[in-house]
C-alpha cells in the first residue's frame, strides 16, 4: 500500500544544507507541510490577481520580485504582499541573498508562515527544492523481499518466508553481485510519468541480513564496502516459490510477465524452488538474459524464429497439378 509522503519546512531546513536556506521570519510555522513538488513564483500575483497561487506550495522571490516589491508605492506593496500570502504558501523563500523588504518581513512573522533565505541564483534555488521535493513526496511503499544488483540489473526477489531468499541472497553477495535491502525494501517512484522505481534498505537493519541458523549478519562488515549499495532502480521481479509436480511453468519464456509496482511495469519471472536447483545461478543467467532484452535481444523468440525458418525450409514443395488434356 503506498503510504502518503508528509514533507515539512523543518524538514526542508535540517536536510538541504546545500540550498543554503537561513530563516529570516515566521520561525513558528516551519512545521507547515507542503502539499506538491512544484515550486511557485508570484507573477501576477503581485498586482493583485491571484488565481494562479495554491496553497501549501512553496513561493521563490527573485531579483525580479524584490525590485518590483522596493519600486512601488507603499499601497501597491501592501497588495502585493496581502495577495501572496493569503494563498497560504507553505513558505516564502528569497533567492540571491536579497534583502526583503521590512513590510515583507513583518507579513511574514504575523502570519506565521516562514521566510527563508538562500544565496543561490534563483534558477539553481528552484531546481534544487523541486528535486528535494520530488524525491521525498515520491509515491512509496514498504515491501518484504531482498533486493540486489546482480551484474548492474536491480533485482526484487518476493517468496514466502521461509523460502530462501536471503539464503540465495547471500550465495550471489559471495559470487561478487552486492546487496541493497534484505527483510524489508523501501520503494519509491521516482518520474511525474512514473517511469522507474527505486529501492533501499530500512532504517539500522540496512547492510544486515537475517540467515536462519547463523541470525543477524553484517555484509558490509564481512564482505567490505563494495558488497552492498545505498539504493538501485528496480528492473526485474523473480518470485520464489515452491515446486509443485502438478503446476505448469513457464519452459519456453515467449510471453513476458509483467507485475504493478507503483504504478510501473515490471519485467516478472517465477522461479520454483526445490532441492538440486542452484537458484543463485538462475537468477544469475536471468539478470545476463534481461540485459540482452534491453538491448533488443529475446533468446527465446529469437529461437523460435529460427525453428520456424527451419520448418519451413524442410517443408516439401507440393506437386504441381499436370493437365491431363495437354498429354498427346
Amino acid at each position: 500500500m503506498t503510504a502518503p509522503a508528509i514533507v515539512t519546512i523543518e524538514q526542508l531546513l535540517a536536510a538541504e544544507a546545500r540550498l543554503e536556506l537561513t530563516v529570516v521570519a515566521g520561525a513558528a510555522g516551519v512545521k507547515r507541510a507542503v502539499s506538491a513538488p512544484r515550486i511557485q513564483k508570484p507573477g501576477l500575483a503581485l498586482t493583485g490577481w491571484p488565481e494562479q497561487l495554491h496553497a501549501e506550495r512553496i513561493l521563490v522571490l527573485g531579483a525580479t520580485e524584490i525590485e518590483y516589491l522596493v519600486r512601488v508605492d507603499g499601497a501597491a506593496r501592501a497588495l502585493a504582499i496581502a495577495t501572496v500570502l493569503a494563498s497560504k504558501p507553505a513558505c516564502v523563500i528569497v533567492a540571491r541573498d536579497l534583502e526583503a523588504p521590512s513590510e515583507l518581513v513583518e507579513a511574514c512573522e504575523s502570519a506565521r508562515v516562514p521566510l527563508l533565505k538562500s544565496t543561490l541564483l534563483t534558477a539553481d534555488l528552484i531546481a534544487g527544492v523541486t528535486g528535494w521535493l520530488q524525491d521525498r513526496m515520491a509515491p512509496q511503499t514498504s515491501i518484504h523481499g531482498v533486493l540486489l544488483d546482480v551484474l548492474g540489473i536491480g533485482i526484487l526477489l518476493l517468496g514466502k518466508s521461509g523460502i530462501g531468499k536471503s539464503e540465495t541472497a547471500l550465495d550471489l553477495v559471495v559470487r561478487g553481485h552486492r546487496l541493497v535491502a534484505d527483510d524489508i525494501v523501501h520503494i519509491r517512484r521516482k518520474g511525474e510519468k512514473g517511469l522507474a522505481v527505486f529501492g533501499q534498505g530500512s532504517g539500522i537493519i540496512r547492510h544486515h541480513m537475517e540467515i536462519r541458523g547463523l541470525g543477524i549478519i553484517n555484509i558490509k562488515d564481512l564482505f567490505g564496502i563494495a558488497a552492498v549499495r545505498e539504493n538501485k532502480k528496480v528492473e526485474l521481479v523473480i518470485e520464489l516459490v515452491e515446486w509443485n509436480e502438478e503446476e505448469e511453468y513457464d519452459r519456453l519464456g515467449l510471453d513476458d510477465q509483467f507485475i504493478d509496482l507503483l504504478g510501473v511495469q515490471l519485467p516478472k519471472l517465477r522461479v520454483p524452488v526445490r532441492p538440486g536447483r542452484n537458484v543463485a545461478t538462475i537468477i544469475e543467467v536471468a539478470a545476463r538474459n534481461q540485459l540482452l532484452k534491453i538491448q533488443g535481444h529475446h533468446s527465446a523468440r529469437e529461437f523460435q524464429e529460427t525453428l520456424n525458418r527451419a520448418i519451413a525450409e524442410a517443408r516439401p514443395t507440393p506437386a504441381r497439378a499436370v493437365d491431363a488434356d495437354a498429354i498427346e
